[in-house]
């Protein structure tokens, strides 16, 4: 479980990261092209396709983006269960 978590930390620790988890909440399911055409568009994030990519590696590598491939498509879900593991880590006290 370490692994995983210094793995989530990792991953959220940059902010396109978060950005691209954003676009996943409201609307899961998206292509590459799709989530670069919204952060250029909605966020002004200027990343590559190749860079936006890498961060997907990073998201998916961290148990928080899968990947659903149908015909030559791939789609990008987002998984929020590594997040509750995080938070049921450290009980909060009365």
């Amino acid at each position: 479980m370490v692994g995983a978590v210094s793995d989530i930390y990792k991953a959220l620790a940059d902010p396109t990261r978060r950005v691209i988890l954003d676009e996943l909440v409201e609307r899961d399911g998206q292509t590459l092209f799709e989530l670069c055409t919204r952060l250029t568009m909605k966020h002004d994030v200027a990343s590559s396709r190749q860079a936006i990519s890498q961060h997907l590696d990073v998201l998916e590598a961290a148990g928080l983006v899968t990947r659903r491939r149908e015909g030559r498509y791939t789609f990008h879900h987002l998984d929020t269960s590594p997040l509750r593991e995080v938070a049921t880590r450290w009980p909060t006290t009365p």
